[in-house]
């Protein structure tokens, strides 16, 4: 029997373990981000800064979780790896970063397995992210939610918003409302994640763990969902469009 196999007993059948703060954390940040060309084109998606603050997206990413309060990650680096470690060396971080570089593409459940190896505490739970998103929300909560499932893995859900305008009719066909950018009516993976230890070794050497190691869970009843607060905040830089949505959001909220 594997660690992903489901307990033998019911949901009360003794208490939940006790929660354990989360202090290291690994950056999925070796994509090429070929839809945001000419911005990726000397350096990788995650070294792209948000227009008017003079940080790229790792650097609020860090920031972001050493608020949470991880005080180790692990950057994984592919693509024009050398510009982000050079990047990483010269900036004054709120926690330690160590780097890794995939010399061959892994895929995102290879990358992560190769990252997690370096992780400082390989006893403990972990973060991760994967190195394009900008997200605000309670990392902590989502801890202590996946201790509470006692999950093996747990996602955080978002619930993007439609990038078209939506038309509402009434039962007859007529229109009765227009709606620009709606909320999805699906809840989506937010590429942000809280991993119990044993995760890495589920995880494939090469290949993609959402389409081996995540299904696996879930038949188990070990996968998780968190799905974001109420005003959270999320974004996947994508494209420039994103870009430049992000920056007004930006200046909007203060975030």
């Amino acid at each position: 029997m594997t660690t992903a196999e489901p307990a033998a007993h019911g949901p009360h059948a003794y208490p939940h373990p006790p929660h354990r703060p989360v202090v290291q954390a690994v950056v999925l940040a070796g994509g090429q981000g070929s839809r945001l060309r000419p911005y990726t084109d000397d350096r990788p998606k995650p070294m792209v800064e948000i227009p008017g603050t003079g940080t790229p997206i790792i650097g609020h990413q860090l920031a972001w979780l050493a608020e949470e309060g991880v005080t180790d990650a692990v950057v994984s680096c592919g693509h024009l790896a050398e510009v982000l470690q050079k990047w990483l060396a010269a900036a004054e971080l709120p926690l330690r970063v160590t780097t890794v570089v995939e010399k061959e593409p892994l895929g995102r459940g290879g990358g992560l397995k190769f990252a997690a190896a370096h992780l400082p505490h390989p006893d403990q739970p972990w973060y991760a992210t994967n190195g394009d998103i900008w997200t605000r929300f309670s990392l902590r909560e989502m801890a202590e939610f996946h201790t509470e499932r006692e999950a093996t893995a747990t996602l955080a859900l978002a619930r993007p918003r439609i990038p078209w305008g939506a038309v509402e009719t009434d039962a007859f066909g007529h229109i009765t409302d227009f709606v620009e950018a709606p909320p999805s009516p699906y809840l989506i993976n937010a590429g942000v994640y809280v991993f119990s230890a044993e995760f890495a070794s589920l995880l494939p050497d090469v290949g993609d763990h959402e389409r081996t190691t995540f299904p696996r869970l879930a038949r188990a009843k070990r996968l998780a969902g968190f799905p974001l607060p109420q005003g959270a905040y999320w974004r996947a830089i994508d494209t420039a469009k994103d870009l430049t949505e992000a920056a007004k959001e930006l200046a909007a909220t203060g975030r």
